[in-house]
């Protein structure tokens, strides 16, 4: 891999990656594939259409549903769903600490667990989750880590830190062993490790210290956006990121709303990946330059205009015809009546819609970063994202 930043603002920074599967600009948005698809129908022809860069699938569904095992067969996870470019896949460490319920066992050596498909108890450890992933070829790979409830007190914090620390020790040693083996499927796998330690300032700093010192090749600042405020998180950003190689790229795991992506841009962030996008579409929600709108208000049944007015996705400006001709995009009436129709359509059009959002949204970043106008085009843009918030639509 190689990570050149490309252009500063303060803490903001925007960066070139080249890796084995192609050229990733940040700050990016990652779009959640979580089972090697994005729920709402939406194709990985869909995805370059959108402006995808990286896609997202996770190491816990993928091996409880169809198994890594299987997907190697097919040559790994880029051949298997078709996609050419960067995947990252998540540990699925998160997933066993939010999914597996009362059965749950931590440790020294890993997790004992139940499925949440059907019960069946999994056994899932440092090495058991760079295997499953190394089996899947992704590009960049996540380490296996606890991932705490953020509130959670200091004294169950520090030791499943320490734990946490240790655990990545032995998911890099793992990575580059399976990295060295002949029908290993991607043997330029990347590992990131990730940054833990609740709202507690001194432990996450220390934390930051000490995988600092691995020489990954990223880093993570994961357990946030899972019960705290938002100016908590932000706090946590101040603090633990200037910890963290400024030459390697950082991720702020799970994040997050349009502004949380601007301000952690603003921190120091370059990577970023949240199901809001296909999960709030799949609920009538759709996301704008002025803030969220609902799109089943009873306002929007004759509305005529598009979702965003000189918005180029396909939705909104519609996609070009074999004669060369724009079909024209689609009215929010129309919008609106398939999801309360029930259509599948419906849910498709609001998910390529938000999800072609966050793509433009990080690329207008990296444009106000890259040209100096990184604070202007911030101040402007949180400002306008509160108008609907406001109820001035």
């Amino acid at each position: 891999m190689k990570y050149e930043i490309v252009a500063e603002s303060g803490r903001a920074k925007s960066a070139h990656i080249e890796t084995v599967h192609g050229t990733i600009e940040t700050p990016v948005f990652m779009n959640v594939g979580t089972v090697a698809a994005i729920k709402g129908g939406v194709s990985t022809d869909d995805l370059h259409m959108i402006g995808t860069q990286v896609e997202l699938s996770n190491t816990y569904h993928l091996h409880v549903r169809t198994g890594d095992t299987l997907i190697k067969k097919f040559g790994g996870l880029h051949k298997f769903m078709k996609w050419d470019r960067p995947i990252l896949t998540d540990s699925g460490g998160f997933q066993v600490f939010s999914l597996a319920g009362t059965g749950r066992k931590i440790k020294e050596e890993g997790v004992y667990f139940q499925s949440h498909i059907d019960g069946r108890k999994i056994f899932m450890g440092p090495e058991e989750s760079m295997q499953i992933q190394s089996n899947l070829g992704s590009t960049i790979a996540m380490a296996f880590d606890e991932c705490p409830p953020a509130l959670a007190d200091r004294e169950y914090i520090l030791p499943s830190v320490e734990r946490t620390t240790r655990w990545l020790k032995r998911c890099q040693a793992e990575m580059a062993r399976l990295n060295s083996l002949e029908d290993t499927v991607n043997r330029n796998q990347l590992l990131f490790g990730i940054n833990q330690g609740g709202v507690f300032d001194d432990i996450r700093i220390e934390h930051a210290k000490t995988i600092s010192e691995m020489n990954l090749d990223g880093y993570a600042v994961g357990g946030l956006a899972v019960g705290e405020t938002h100016e908590q998180m932000y706090h946590v950003l101040d603090e633990v990121v200037p910890y963290l190689p400024k030459e390697k790229p950082t991720y702020l795991m799970g994040v997050g709303t349009p502004a949380n992506i601007i301000e952690a841009v603003d921190r120091g962030i370059d990577f970023f990946d949240c199901v809001y996008p296909s999960r709030n579409g799949r609920h009538g929600h759709v996301y704008t330059h002025k803030g969220k709108i609902n799109l089943f208000n009873q306002k929007h049944e004759l509305d005529e205009r598009p979702i965003e007015e000189g918005c180029q996705c396909p939705v909104c400006a519609g996609v070009k015809r074999p004669d060369g001709s724009m079909s024209g995009g689609y009215s929010r009436a129309y919008i609106r009546h398939l999801l309360k129709a029930k259509e599948m359509l419906g849910m498709r059009l609001y998910v390529l819609h938000n999800l072609s959002f966050y793509n433009h949204l990080t690329e207008e970043i990296r444009t106000a970063i890259r040209s100096g106008q990184w604070d202007q085009w911030k101040a402007e843009a949180l400002s306008n994202l509160e108008i609907y918030d406001r109820g001035e639509e």
